[in-house]
């Protein structure tokens, strides 16, 4: 009786059940024959599909320049209201852009023709990899049918191996996908979009021409949104290295904290002012870091870089009995020719996911954030170091000075005053760097420059880049005039997209950094009618406003047009300086760099073991 029972209550539940799944199954198909809630069947394609998972992750801005093979790709992004395609006039400054874009959304996207324009952004997509942004380089590549065929096609090199182009991505790229079939499409897709999230480096996709706006099943419905796993600490790993740090940081006497870039790809700058309002060190940053630490923390020291450090800051560091670094990059420019009087003994170095302390132990699987946070939890207040710069400053943190002797001093004088929550500023490779370094960023106020890399000429690009993700900031752009020459076109580019941003064209004839290292011939360049140029580039339309000035009373009133009368408008300012009125910063720098650089060979090792 009782099996009877079980028998027939299973007979029941495998019923239901199967009244579960057919209910299931009419929703579905009522889902997909109800157009409101499905695409028409000739969204059912890869270019839709691409563009909605660009429009998800936040890159609603594509960066481009067309070509016969990415054009069917350009028509789907375009027919998506969400996106919006920027068309630049060079594949390098479209690679630039996006490189500025994710520097304020996260994530940037360019979108451009096969090998003839792959090739052009690779030197942008390098920047960015080293910078750690996820920017996603999309390529229209060769037919569908080509590949296999031993054909030459135009735009190559005119061997019939179509691989040429992703190889020579392989290295500065973390991951590739060479889309020549709509099977695997989808997966293609969300694994490199995914990839560049996850790693936060650029990746590449190649999506054949034909391609794009070809139906297929796997884009029949709306794309499951992304989801990525968090990536988690190794508990005991993480507790053992709070503890040894903790332990190492409470018996030093004057322990000081130092935020390095990798702040910025470990996310972890909130948990750094946690740490630092927990423990009370006196606060630093490296050089590449400006802008990811809020130089309005009562903590905050200035700059540390070596010889060339804000006033103070260096001594202060350096004589420390103990330095938490948080995501350092240490080469040959940020440690002044490896002349940094730091001691390992002496030092924790904290990366996204590793944390070394001093000689001793290092610990894997410990993600910076976590770790920071835990630390402030367990560390002794301790403000002896940050006293100690008190003293020896009298509390002046920070002082831009104006010298009717150099037209530098004087411009960076002014610019400090521009400065306010609302404004972000871009610094170019070059004397700039210093000068800029010297700026009292305000809270609120954003900082962005390619130190590792040094791409000479990235700032036009991130300026428009950065200007087109964030319309409620003004970009204060300073670029010098060999750098302009190399990027000069996308000025066009900024004005026919309505931006208001304020260049500072820096003219003294040179490529003022690479004199500072070692000066030559190599280093003059052929002067430019710079505001010339670009009122012919906007031809009369009134979206810019030009000015030249050659001393600080023409400054102080190219300011006041710029921020009032002009202040809806993109304000190009060319500030005219002599060739040798350089900071006292690079005049230290360059020679130190210029001794590493000329280091003789080493001499043969006597062992031959």
């Amino acid at each position: 009786m009782v099996g009877k029972q079980r028998k027939t209550k299973r007979k029941e539940r495998e019923k239901n059940t199967e009244n579960m799944i057919n209910e299931v199954m009419d929703k579905s198909n009522d889902a997909v024959s109800d157009p409101s809630t499905q695409p028409t069947f000739s969204e059912w394609t890869l270019g839709p599909h691409l563009a909605r998972r660009l429009v998800e992750i936040g890159a609603t801005d594509v960066f481009s320049v067309s070509g016969d093979f990415n054009v069917k790709l350009l028509d789907q992004f375009i027919a998506e209201p969400r996106l919006k395609v920027v068309g630049c006039c060079n594949e390098l400054n479209a690679a630039y852009a996006a490189d500025g874009f994710a520097r304020s959304c996260g994530v940037g996207v360019c979108l451009v023709t096969f090998t003839v324009g792959g090739l052009s952004v690779i030197n942008a997509v390098a920047g960015a990899y080293s910078e750690d942004l996820p920017v996603i380089c999309i390529v229209g590549g060769p037919n569908s049918n080509d590949y296999g065929t031993y054909r030459i096609l135009h735009h190559t090199i005119g061997l019939p191996d179509f691989s040429q182009e992703m190889r020579c991505f392989q290295t500065v790229t973390c991951y590739q996908a060479v889309v020549n079939d709509l099977d695997h499409a989808h997966e293609q897709i969300d694994t490199a979009i995914s990839t560049a999230l996850k790693e936060s480096k650029p990746v590449y996709i190649s999506v054949s021409c034909n391609l794009p706006a070809i139906s297929h099943p796997t884009f029949s419905r709306e794309p499951v949104p992304f989801s990525l796993s968090p990536r988690l600490s190794n508990k005991m790993g993480l507790e053992a290295a709070v503890e040894v740090a903790a332990k190492f940081l409470n018996k030093a006497v004057k322990p000081v904290l130092v935020g390095g870039p990798k702040l910025r790809v470990a996310k972890a700058c909130g948990e750094f002012v946690e740490l630092a309002d927990a423990c009370g060190y006196a606060l630093a940053t490296m050089p590449s870091a400006k802008g990811l630490v809020p130089e309005h923390h009562p903590h905050f020291i200035g700059t540390y870089w070596g010889a060339v450090s804000t006033a103070f800051c260096a001594e202060i560091v350096e004589s420390a009995d103990a330095y938490l670094f948080a995501g350092p990059i240490f080469n040959d420019y940020s440690s002044v020719g490896y002349s940094l009087l730091l001691k390992k003994e002496k030092a924790i170095i904290v990366q996204p996911d590793r944390v070394v302390i001093a000689n001793g132990p290092a610990f894997g699987c410990v993600l910076m954030k976590d770790f920071l946070s835990a630390l402030a939890k367990r560390l002794k207040h301790n403000k002896t170091a940050y006293e100690n710069y008190r003293s020896v400053t009298n509390g002046d943190l920070h002082k831009c000075e104006s010298n009717e002797a150099s037209m530098v001093n004087v411009l960076f004088h002014h610019i400090q005053k521009m400065l306010s929550g609302d404004t972000v500023v871009i610094v170019e490779t070059g004397d700039s760097w210093f000068n800029c370094q010297k700026l009292k960023l305000p809270e609120g106020c954003g900082y962005e420059f390619q130190m590792q890399y040094g791409s000479v000429g990235w700032s036009v690009g991130a300026t428009l880049g950065y200007a087109q993700a964030a319309k409620n900031k003004r970009v204060i752009a300073c670029i010098g005039d060999g750098s302009f020459q190399v990027t000069a076109q996308d000025v066009s580019t900024m004005l026919r997209c309505g931006q208001r941003s304020i260049i500072f064209l820096i003219n003294n004839g040179a490529y003022t950094i690479a004199s500072g290292i070692q000066d030559g011939p190599y280093n003059v360049i052929k002067n430019w009618n710079y505001t010339g140029l670009v009122d012919a580039i906007d031809d009369g339309e009134g979206k810019c406003w030009t000015t030249k000035v050659r001393c600080e009373k023409e400054l102080n009133e190219a300011i006041a047009t710029a921020t009032g009368e002009k202040k809806d408008c993109l304000c190009f300012i060319e500030v005219k300086i002599q060739k040798n009125d350089k900071s006292k910063e690079l005049l230290v720098w360059g020679p130190r760099v210029s001794a590493a650089n000329n280091r003789p060979p080493a001499e043969p090792s006597e062992n031959l073991i």
